[in-house]
């Protein structure tokens, strides 16, 4: 089989490949919702017929329990012959999105995707598709789902053997996923590496190989004192506050050098070595600028003293609030001490720290900070642990050199902020390595309104799947 008249097909065929990514898009998979239960089983059915017109066999398969029913994976297979002696790859995505709000943010309607203009300047957002999933992941993983249609359909047959698994949990803490991992390890160690694109790249057109990604750790904890909300000027200044108590014990989580002051917190990280910090100084990563695409201005570089903008991301942990609430919020004024007050906390966790631990640490450090006459209520929601594959694997090779016949320079070597507790998991209890080849930009608003994916990191995505399949055709295991 020839890469080359697959790749001179793609041209003709990124207009239906862009359509049909639409088609996707404006069926609104949101996980984490129960009225979105159907239209997210929608987007897996939407995927497997995919995955069957490209030649696949692809079923959904349920997950949870009878009580309480998750959200359907996708899995396919295909089978390139008796004589194929290449790796077996399994390649991860998720069909789910977040939720869209604040609706009133959006230039657009979240779920009618739109096909923008170029933005006029250096460096600003090309031609781009608008829509709540535009990058992450319906639009990436599409481009791995048109990169087979066009093997399939110009080749005839796709010339690796895959495992698809596109699972609709990930946006909502993959509840479902580590259970089904575990009840089909079997099927699922036949794998010799998985690929993921669910990540970025530091600069348009310049494909990148993440080989790490950081874990999680997502809490939620309550302060509860009265048995109900008072009047605040007959209690107030006679009893606690959960609002006032709850944030004076939060903002103890760091001190001046905005260093965790968690017991422990910092005892299995690991540092990164020499060298990964000198090629790290060597990428184009601009944090004054990147500052300023968010609306932010120099005075803005804030983290942990002693480590750049680009360390701090990749290789130190964090703790953030994601959320705090309790008392009145309504229109007008209340004025009430609440019986509880609440926070939603997370921590972004690095090689090798372990989100279970990092989490009893955080509780017992809530409980040794009990203000009088209160009590906590402490919730795990969900985490997972960091994963990173060496520079050294071949499939890194082989994948750096496909990326490479795409762009014309060699991918860079980078590693993520951002969490896919997927690949700490596959790694942890099947020593599956995972290969992180993502086409989404910084300023793609992912999570956010507005949240797009350019054109150009469409076509550079499904190209550099197409030559990612011929080298991984041609490696012997």
């Amino acid at each position: 089989m020839s890469v080359d008249g697959v790749v001179a097909s793609l041209p003709a065929r990124e207009k239906a490949g862009i359509d049909r990514l639409l088609q996707w898009l404006r069926i609104p998979s949101i996980s984490t919702d129960p009225k979105f239960r159907e239209p997210t089983r929608k987007a897996a059915e939407w995927c497997a017929e995919r995955l069957r017109a490209a030649g696949l066999k692809a079923e959904l398969r349920e997950t949870g329990t009878q009580d309480k029913p998750g959200h359907p994976i996708v899995w396919a297979t295909n089978e390139p012959g008796a004589a194929y002696r290449g790796p077996h790859v399994l390649f991860y995505g998720h069909y789910d999105v977040q939720p869209p709000d604040p609706l009133e943010l959006w230039e657009s309607p979240p779920f009618e995707p739109v096909v923008k203009p170029a933005m006029p300047g250096h460096d600003q957002p090309g031609e781009r598709i608008v829509a709540r999933g535009a990058c992450d992941d319906k639009g990436q993983v599409s481009t791995f789902l048109e990169a087979l249609l066009a093997w399939k359909e110009v080749e005839g047959a796709i010339p690796v053997r895959f495992s698809v698994l596109i699972e609709g949990e990930e946006e909502s803490g993959s509840v479902n996923l580590y259970r089904y991992i575990d009840e089909h390890a079997e099927e699922l160690r036949m794998a010799d590496v998985c690929v993921i694109s669910d990540t970025g790249m530091l600069q348009r057109g310049r494909p990148a190989i993440t080989y790490g990604v950081r874990g999680l750790s997502y809490t939620e904890v309550k302060l509860h004192a009265s048995d109900q909300d008072l009047h605040s000027g007959l209690w107030g200044g006679r009893c606690p506050n959960p609002i006032s108590e709850l944030v004076k014990v939060l903002a103890g989580l760091w001190n001046q050098d905005r260093r965790v002051t968690i017991p422990g917190f910092y005892d299995r990280v690991r540092e990164p070595t020499p060298d990964e910090r000198a090629s790290w100084a060597r990428l184009p990563m601009d944090q004054i600028a990147a500052l300023k695409k968010i609306g932010l201005g120099r005075d803005a570089d804030v983290g942990e003293a002693g480590w750049t903008a680009l360390e701090r991301e990749w290789a130190r942990p964090t703790a953030e609030l994601n959320g705090i609430y309790g008392g009145y919020m309504g229109a007008g004024a209340k004025t009430v001490i609440p019986a509880y007050a609440g926070a939603k906390v997370s921590f972004r966790l690095v090689a090798d720290q372990d989100p279970n631990d990092i989490e009893q640490r955080f509780f017992a450090w809530l409980n040794a900070r009990t203000p009088p006459g209160c009590r906590w209520e402490l919730h795990s929601h969900s985490g997972g642990f960091p994963g990173n594959v060496s520079t050294d694997s071949p499939y890194l090779s082989a994948a750096a050199t496909a990326l490479e016949g795409v762009s014309g320079g060699r991918p860079h070597l980078i590693k993520s902020g951002g969490s896919i507790p997927v690949v700490g998991h596959l790694k942890s209890k099947l020593g599956l390595d995972t290969l992180l080849v993502g086409f989404g930009l910084d300023d793609d608003r992912v999570h956010s309104p507005n949240e797009k994916f350019e054109v150009s990191c469409f076509r550079l995505g499904v190209a550099s799947h197409v030559r990612l399949i011929d080298a991984f055709s041609k490696l012997t295991v």
